[in-house]
């Protein structure tokens, strides 16, 4: 509930000054005031439909796309309260006189509607800025009544404060009100920034930094008075996650940083572009430094192993979606091609590898023609289903179809399975058989021993759990940094081209073009500044 009622006092504040300086502005001016108040009215109608529309949107959508609006609608949120705490931070000395020079050319024009259409942009602005921002303050409280509760007592105390300033009643320093609430929003905003990444995670959109920091559950147990404090107006949750915990951080330093810092400590204009300048050159050379000091992981399969059976090790040669798979027996080699054909993407105990799995029939020529009970027994290591010692004595003929199939599994082009197994289809006739019985005999050739590849792939699942962990410091962190960084060095070569452009003097205008009414603009200008 106080998240929600300092916004909407913050907003509604905000949006009421700005109508209390153009209706002081068409008072003075003997301008009708109906043309304002109707776009007014519109924009906050608009306002309203938006907000009510993306709720509607959100709960009709299913669960996971649910969490991704959300996440969505919190992210936007913190950006436009980034922008009404900087807006305000650099434009509220000004505010008064801006208006009224953008009314006094719009009224210029000849119409009143002119400055309905300006009421109706500037009111649009803020409404859809509040309903944007209730809206993800909702989703992060755990009661949505009380909350929507405190958006509407912060919204009608903001519209009586903005008319009693306006009426010259009410004597307000705005600028410590805007600085204190700009302070209070920037950690609601951080809150915010916590709760989208938790709803990006939900989604399945960021599965890196999940890693759990601290137990902040002595901080904020739930059903107390903290716990309402910490978690239902600032948004930290109890366990916070890594990258939760850096995007807050990243979030909240510089935007406190610009919501408090002192005006006589910041730069002159002709040195802002030399300072705008060294926060990219330390932006940029932190995101090397990260990119180049987190150590990278992972596993390196050798493209030889060790095999039992007829076979000593096998050895890949991969290229591309074919590879050749060599296999070394006693004193001899052979070598198989595996074409891309045979090649297929997997996934291995959740590690994608390379597999080729190649299936011929061979010749039975090694195999015997004729078998006895003895040798089926050898075989199949018991008598054959089917075949009853007394009745059929043997020996039998036999036919043999062999099928020998390769299999060959790589990650990174090293070797994590390879098996050779053969099939063989034997049909036995005679013997005392009063039909011929057809029966399998499968057996392993050569294989890489079971326990090395649960080995591997649990190392090879271990190394990509931890390069997910530090793809969040060796990856994106130090593109967030470049992105600053850039951004930085594009406003400062603005500054600069601004700084030796000549001076341009536009004619001044005056906003009383008639004798002034009984209105207390007075007052509006003392409140802004």
């Amino acid at each position: 509930m106080i998240a929600t009622l300092v916004i909407g006092l913050r907003e509604g504040l905000e949006a009421t000054l700005i109508v209390g300086i153009i209706a002081a502005f068409l008072r003075r001016n003997r301008a009708p005031l109906a043309p304002m108040w109707i776009g007014v009215g519109a924009a906050v109608a608009l306002s309203i439909a938006v907000g009510f529309g993306l709720q509607l949107v959100e709960q009709a959508l299913p669960q996971a796309q649910q969490e991704g609006m959300e996440t969505i609608i919190g992210a936007v949120a913190v950006v436009f309260v980034t922008g009404m705490i900087v807006w305000m931070r650099t434009h509220a000395r000004t505010l008064s006189r801006d208006l009224q020079a953008s009314a006094s050319e719009a009224l210029g024009r000849g119409t009143s509607w002119a400055l309905a259409g300006m009421a109706f942009l500037a009111v649009l602005k803020e409404g859809f800025e509040t309903s944007v921002f209730l809206l993800a303050t909702f989703q992060a409280s755990s009661d949505t009544g009380t909350a929507a509760l405190g958006a509407v007592i912060g919204i009608a105390v903001a519209v009586l404060v903005g008319y009693g300033i306006y009426t010259g009643g009410v004597g307000l320093d705005l600028g410590r009100f805007f600085t204190g609430t700009g302070v209070f929003l920037v950690f609601v905003a951080g809150g915010l920034v916590l709760t989208a990444l938790r709803h990006a995670h939900e989604a399945g959109w960021i599965v890196i930094g999940q890693q759990r920091t601290v137990d902040l559950g002595w901080l904020a147990p739930n059903g107390s008075l903290r716990g309402a404090l910490v978690t239902g107006v600032l948004g930290i949750p109890a366990d916070p996650r890594v990258i939760e915990v850096a995007g807050w951080l990243l979030y909240v330093v510089p935007v406190l940083a610009i919501a408090v810092w002192p005006r006589r400590w910041r730069p002159s204009a002709a040195r802002v572009p030399l300072v705008r300048s060294l926060v990219a050159a330390g932006l940029a050379a932190a995101a090397v430094v990260l990119a180049l000091a987190v150590p990278s992981t992972g596993v390196d399969l050798p493209r030889t192993t060790a095999v039992s059976g007829d076979a000593r090790s096998v050895t890949a040669d991969v290229d591309g979606a074919a590879a050749v798979l060599r296999i070394a027996g006693t004193g001899r080699e052979a070598r198989l091609t595996l074409p891309a054909s045979a090649h297929r993407r997997v996934t291995r105990s959740g590690v994608a590898a390379d597999r080729w799995q190649v299936t011929e029939d061979v010749p039975a020529a090694d195999r015997p023609t004729s078998l006895t009970l003895d040798d089926l027994v050898g075989l199949f290591g018991r008598v054959p289903v089917g075949i009853s010692p007394s009745t059929d004595p043997g020996p039998f003929t036999a036919r043999w179809a062999v099928r020998d199939t390769v299999t060959l599994t790589t990650v990174g082009g090293g070797v994590l399975d390879a098996t050779r197994s053969e099939r063989d289809v034997l049909t036995l006739s005679g013997g005392g058989l009063p039909a011929a019985r057809t029966t399998t005999l499968d057996r392993t050739v050569w294989a890489v021993p079971t326990d090395r590849v649960d080995r591997v792939t649990a190392e090879l699942a271990a190394a990509r759990t931890r390069a997910a962990e530090l793809r969040l410091w060796d990856t994106w962190l130090p593109v967030v940094l470049l992105v600053a960084a850039a951004v930085q060095a594009l406003l400062a070569l603005r500054d600069r081209r601004r700084a030796v452009a000549p001076p341009t003097t536009t004619p001044g205008t005056d906003p009383s073009r008639g004798p002034p009414a009984d209105v207390p603009a007075r007052s509006l200008d003392h409140a802004v500044r």
